[in-house]
């Protein structure tokens, strides 16, 4: 029998007044149950809400650029009655399809928000912020940039912010781009470094180009890059470990455990020593909050993913609490989930220190750039056999190069020092990590 339904936002975890980028669906339309009916888009990630019914649309409740939130009525179906219902997966904003693909967006987890940065360039005249159209999200995102809303032109529904006018803006900045206030006020500078503007070619003039837009992930890491780039005054430490040992003990346990599935990998390990010299240096499980340092008492481990659209970073939770089996396991199934661009925002949220592991890759050192909120990140390149003398002669040893790059308004060079002399000396015996 047909009767009248509603069709509401579904619990999208602590989500609210998250703006509507896309509606998929119009009145006289079958929608079927499951299938996306809008598009939201969070501060973290872009969000597909399905159907929870089947039925013929009667009425599209909401429009682009409305701000929803768990319980918000989307549309009003004619069909029938179905108490299914599904939590939204992350979607990328690319090109718009009936049912966009679900893509993750990955950027820094908002844990503890870092001191409010001051403006990018001389503000503009005090006027209302309620004149300036703008998300809580969007306006979020502006802050951790250093902007005021205030200081961008809106290309939305009503002149609302985008977060891709907030980037815009970033970028003329930078650039020194006409029509920018940095460039009114400081002559082409940023916040007074008088920088030159960015070079303007006509690549075209020596061969053949083809112009490739950055894809959704790509453009929102650049951005936040970006910022802790400039904003953190970090310095990397460089330290070789010594993993021959744990190394065999991996792949022997691998071989007497091949029924348990998850097999072990050198990450869980390391995953387990940061957070023993985590607990052993506080203060690199901290984050800078204004004046005050915030100390944490969780062990939230973010890894960097490679995954076919760019880097991403999964949270493995109370890495403290779990075991060597099950860290490789979760790691596993994050890690194929970023691949498949399934991961949900909750799952890139929270983490305390991050590790960013090239080992599968190559390359002997490198420089990651610290993850805001966060004030420290462990690099880890590809382990290699090298000659280390032992006192009476050279004997072939596994050495893996560790970088760490650290926010020195918070951990100088010795505590840095110590940190990553510390995690080498749990990889070559890891029995430290019991004591």
């Amino acid at each position: 029998m047909s009767q009248t339904i509603e069709i509401k936002v579904p619990d999208i975890g602590d989500y609210k007044d998250i703006p509507v980028i896309e509606v998929l669906v119009k009145p006289g339309d079958q929608v079927e149950k499951e299938q996306s009916i809008v598009v939201l888009e969070s501060d973290k990630a872009t969000m597909d809400v399905p159907s929870s019914h089947s039925g013929v649309v009667k009425e599209v409740k909401v429009k682009i650029g409305d701000n929803l939130s768990q319980g918000s009525v989307v549309l009003i179906l004619e069909g029938e009655s179905s108490l299914a219902a599904l939590t939204p997966a992350p979607t990328a904003a690319a090109t718009p399809a009936p049912v966009p693909v679900s893509k993750p967006v990955a950027v820094e987890p908002p844990v503890v928000r870092a001191p409010a940065p001051p403006p990018m360039s001389n503000p503009s005249p005090a006027m209302d912020e309620s004149l300036s159209h703008a998300s809580p999200s969007v306006r979020k995102f502006a802050r951790e940039l250093g902007v005021t809303v205030q200081q961008v032109k809106g290309s939305g529904p009503k002149g609302r912010i985008t977060q891709e006018d907030v980037q815009s803006f970033v970028k003329a900045a930078m650039s020194g781009g006409a029509g920018s206030p940095a460039a009114a006020s400081s002559g082409g500078s940023l916040g007074g470094l008088n920088l030159i503007p960015w070079p303007k070619v006509d690549f075209t003039k020596f061969g053949e180009i083809e112009r490739q837009p950055l894809n959704r992930i790509k453009k929102i890491t650049a951005a936040n890059l970006g910022r802790n780039w400039v904003m953190i005054p970090a310095v990397t430490y460089h330290e070789d470990a010594d993993v021959t040992d744990l190394e065999a003990f991996r792949v022997e346990t691998n071989k007497d455990n091949e029924k348990r599935g998850a097999k072990i990998t050198m990450l869980a390990f390391l995953m387990k020593a940061a957070v023993a010299a985590l607990k052993k240096y506080p203060e690199f499980n901290s984050s800078l909050d204004g004046d005050d340092l915030i100390l944490k008492k969780y062990f939230n481990i973010g890894f960097a993913a490679d995954t076919p659209t760019g880097l991403v970073v999964p949270v493995i939770k109370n890495v403290d609490k779990k075991g060597i089996f099950e860290i490789a396991k979760e790691t596993a199934e994050l890690a194929a989930l970023a691949r498949e661009g399934k991961l949900k925002p909750d799952q890139m949220q929270g983490a305390s220190f991050t590790i960013s592991s090239l080992g599968g890759i190559g390359g002997t050192y490198f420089s990651p750039i610290v993850n805001a909120p966060e004030v420290a990140i462990l690099g880890v390149s590809k382990a290699a056999m090298k000659p280390v003398w032992d006192g009476k002669q050279f004997v072939p040893r596994l050495i893996c190069p560790l970088s760490l790059s650290a926010d020195h308004r918070v951990i100088d060079g010795a505590l840095a020092t110590r940190f990553n002399l510390y995690i080498a000396q749990l990889l070559a015996d890891f029995r430290r990590a019991t004591l």
